[in-house]
């Protein structure tokens, strides 16, 4: 069987042509969706995304500023900073950068951001609208995922989707959203995670694979049925003496030997990855267009 690389890239660029004129639409009226993130302390990952956002951003006639903070701020100080960028109408969009210093409570700094603020979805009020059936920000990296399914024509409905993982940013969100009666969902859905045994008993059974558990190379050949579809959300650094670096990137799934088996995969880079910035825009232009009761792009 031949294996479709799901690449990102395209639906990546797809999505920002729709984008442009409604981002063309909003400067004629005096707006420019702008995007705050503040960003605590040293983590490369972290500079790494926020520098790559900012140039999406800026290529896309948007306006991106990145509040640096050092690690041993105090939650007071990242508080009162949100405050002010929640009452700041030139700020549409306020990206908390995820993982933050160990001393800060990050549900209670999240939480801080206002709902109609919260570009990354993480928000309790923009979650519950999510699992209610009438979303408002979707988690970037879930809706990445649907547009990439939409993009390649998979089907979900009546689908046996295995999710791998649970985390608030990637696995509960995809559940939501996949079980849903939506046009890219009505999907029977299963979640697996680190209390799950067995995990290949599900995955066996599924016509599409979800994996974002950040363990390189686990969803194995003997894992999955003939023709079976497969997300890798992981990224994850391993050693290679081959690379300058040292090392490089492979995702969760072991893309050499579920090709030829798998229907279609998403490689590692390349797959997921570069929709959830683009995600990210789609939520600031929407966010601005919100402010403005504009017609909504979704």
């Amino acid at each position: 069987m031949e294996t479709k690389l799901l690449k990102g890239k395209p639906v990546s660029i797809h999505i920002k042509s729709r984008l442009s004129k409604k981002i063309s639409n909003l400067k004629e009226d005096g707006v420019i969706p702008g995007l705050a993130a503040v960003l605590v302390g040293d983590d490369p990952a972290s500079h790494v995304y926020v520098r790559s956002k900012s140039k999406v951003f800026e290529s896309n006639n948007c306006f991106s500023k990145t509040y640096k903070m050092p690690k041993d701020s105090s939650e007071t100080q990242i508080l009162n900073l949100i405050d002010k960028l929640n009452n700041d109408s030139k700020i549409h969009g306020i990206l908390v950068q995820l993982p933050l210093p160990n001393h800060l409570d990050s549900k209670k700094i999240l939480n801080k951001v206002s709902p109609g603020k919260d570009v990354d979805g993480f928000h309790p009020m923009n979650l519950g609208s999510l699992f209610e059936g009438n979303p408002n920000f979707i988690p970037c990296t879930p809706n990445g995922i649907i547009q990439i399914l939409d993009f390649y024509d998979i089907e979900t409905s009546g689908k046996h989707v295995v999710i791998i993982g649970r985390s608030n940013i990637v696995g509960k969100p995809m559940f939501g959203l996949l079980a849903q009666k939506f046009k890219i969902g009505n999907a029977t859905v299963t979640m697996c995670h680190t209390g799950t045994k067995d995990i290949s008993t599900f995955t066996k059974q599924a016509d599409i694979v979800i994996a974002a558990v950040g363990v390189p190379e686990m969803l194995t050949l003997d894992m999955i049925k003939d023709g079976a579809c497969l997300i890798d959300v992981g990224i994850n650094r391993v050693d290679d003496p081959n690379s300058e670096k040292g090392y490089k990137l492979v995702g969760d799934i072991d893309i050499k030997s579920v090709t030829g088996k798998a229907s279609s995969v998403t490689p590692v880079p390349g797959g997921v990855g570069p929709m959830t910035i683009t995600m990210l825009l789609y939520n600031t232009v929407l966010a601005a267009q919100l402010s403005r009761k504009a017609n909504p792009i979704i």
